[in-house]
């Protein structure tokens, strides 16, 4: 079924324009609500966002949707997204909301979709919302419209949530670190929760406007915690990114750890402490082929995935992981969380640094990265994919690299990108490859 609204993370684009305005927030909390109308109990969807001024906007939106079909709602204010799926879960819940676009900057918003579970909804559940947008739906009687209410302690059960992932016997005291928030929705609880754990925690991107979201600080934009890491002289930096789902972390030298280095740490630290569930872990098309060797000399699996970490955690639920995530930083401890939290995989992180005594460029540097190439190319209408001269190009591509590395091309799921990954040991190969495909991605778009 071809999508209008939905892409690979819930629904997302210009906010006020295109397919992201008020009425089609309305629309969607009309259809969700219809579709999660089951049973005889009250029904009540959990709501939060990140701190974009559009937020606002849909927050009031989606209230009039789900309300006036008789769905009761529950605001959280600014939370990072895996907050609002904890707190669908735990408060018994229908569904979760989150307002977010994640890592885009603040002119862009989207919807994010959580069950009762709080896992994401399936396609099929998203299949069918999108079906029920398209029709005229009942509104309940004026006796039976939802209540709406905000909830105070939403952050400080979040933090504790979090903290209960680290053992009891693990502080953080002795360690400066640096907390980068990109004054998204993370910006009070994650250093918040650091601190209470015992380190020094320096803080930025914590003073949100509405406007500054993602601009210039977070985890797609690292210059600022690099340099601010080296002048503190901290232990380590933890950036996250517009509703704190992703981690990358800073190493004492002011070096970029990303998701795979990440995911390597976690998962071999709990293999070795017989935690790891599944044989390995779980990872998309874009980790570097450096992971999947790391993880081979040690007896454990790489199972790749389509990108986007609802892919991720389809197979880890499939095959029994506990540990996956992507390359950009999205990580899903299922032991902890139902999606992906960068605040939980922080800690996982600083646990490590804790127990093992070394310096973060020691502990988070676990293997070398094979050769790897991405770039972009927009595209104005069309599918070039499907142009018979980038089809040749992406062929001869395939043909240099075989035996020698490997070649992505996928669309982007929330802008109009084509993305051309290449990776080998031949480093001048893979540019090659990435250039010629991209200028034939180019000339047919």
């Amino acid at each position: 079924m071809a999508r209008k609204h939905f892409g690979t993370d819930g629904i997302r684009g210009r906010a006020n324009a295109g397919k992201l305005t008020a009425a089609t927030a309305m629309k969607v909390g009309q259809a969700a609500g219809k579709h999660f109308l089951r049973g005889e109990h009250k029904h009540r969807v959990v709501i939060g966002k990140d701190t974009r001024l559009s937020g606002y906007m849909m927050e009031s939106a989606l209230i009039a949707g789900f309300t006036s079909v008789g769905m009761d709602v529950i605001l959280t204010g600014p939370l990072p997204t895996p907050a609002v799926a904890l707190l669908t879960r735990e408060m018994r819940a229908d569904l979760g909301v989150m307002i977010s676009a994640s890592h885009n900057k603040f002119a862009d918003n989207g919807i994010k979709l959580f069950g009762p579970d709080g896992y994401k909804l399936s396609d099929a559940d998203e299949e069918a919302i999108e079906a029920e947008m398209d029709r005229e739906q009942e509104l309940a009687q004026a006796q039976h419209i939802g209540r709406a209410r905000r909830i105070d302690d939403a952050r400080g059960r979040y933090i504790h949530a979090v903290k209960q992932s680290l053992p009891d016997d693990i502080r953080l005291d002795g360690l400066k670190i640096v907390v980068d928030c990109a004054h998204g929705a993370a910006y009070n609880v994650t250093p918040t929760a650091i601190w209470e754990l015992g380190a020094a925690v320096v803080a930025m991107g914590v003073s949100p406007n509405g406007l500054n979201i993602n601009d210039g600080v977070g985890s797609t934009d690292l210059g600022a915690i690099q340099a601010r890491v080296v002048d503190e002289g901290a232990h380590i930096g933890i950036a996250l990114d517009g509703d704190a789902d992703r981690l990358i972390v800073i190493d004492e030298l002011g070096q970029v750890v990303d998701g795979d280095q990440i995911m390597a740490l976690i998962g071999s630290t709990m293999a070795e402490r017989g935690q790891l569930k599944g044989g390995g872990i779980v990872a998309t098309v874009m980790s570097n082929l450096g992971l999947e060797r790391f993880l081979a000399g040690l007896g454990l699996d790489l199972v790749r995935t389509n990108v986007g970490d609802r892919y991720v955690l389809e197979a880890m639920r499939k095959g029994g992981y506990n540990v996956g995530g992507e390359q950009s930083g999205h990580m899903i401890l299922t032991d902890h969380a139902t999606t992906g939290d960068g605040t939980v995989a922080a800690l996982q992180v600083l646990g490590a640094l804790v127990r093992s005594g070394k310096p973060a460029s020691e502990l988070l540097h676990l293997f070398d990265r094979v050769p790897q190439l991405l770039k972009n190319v927009r595209y104005a209408g069309g599918d070039p994919l499907n142009a018979a001269s980038v089809k040749q190009a992406i062929a001869g591509g395939e043909a240099k690299l075989s035996g020698k590395g490997r070649l992505v091309i996928r669309k982007s799921g929330t802008e109009p990108l084509i993305r051309v990954m290449a990776e080998g040991d031949d480093g001048a190969l893979v540019t090659r490859v990435v250039d010629d495909i991209c200028a034939a991605v180019e000339a047919a778009a």
